[in-house]
């Protein structure tokens, strides 16, 4: 079974940034694309940031393209969400998860595995 624990997230200004993490355990996701998410209050869960297992091929929604960047760490099982020049609608719980192949495939689902979240929050 794997555990997903986000963090890293805080209620800043418009124009900051913020570096998430997502560690994971359990087993080894090391082969494995992973994939950040962003559910804001009556709104659906969505995608917004996908990574490769091997951190060569990324994904970016158009809303966070430019200002976010995603990364990972195979070696300590840790995926991170480097988030820049924060607006008030990035205002989320942010979540992670993986995929079941190595590469991201548009619009395919996540294995299900979520973590509590952590919050995000921009005023401006």
């Amino acid at each position: 079974q794997v555990q997903l624990v986000e963090s890293g997230g805080e209620s800043v200004q418009a124009g900051a940034s913020l570096r998430l993490s997502c560690a994971a355990s359990g087993r080894s996701l090391s082969s494995n694309a992973m994939g950040w998410f962003r559910q804001a209050p009556g709104k659906k869960r969505e995608l917004i940031a996908a990574i490769s297992w091997n951190g060569q091929s990324t994904y970016y929604a158009d809303s966070v393209a430019g200002r976010f960047t995603i990364s990972r760490d195979n070696a300590k099982n840790t995926m991170y969400l480097q988030m820049n020049s924060l607006k008030p609608d990035d205002t989320a719980a942010y979540y992670c998860s993986f995929y079941s192949g190595s590469y991201y495939m548009t619009g395919e689902r996540p294995q299900g595995f979520w973590g509590q979240g952590t919050q995000v929050t921009v005023s401006s």
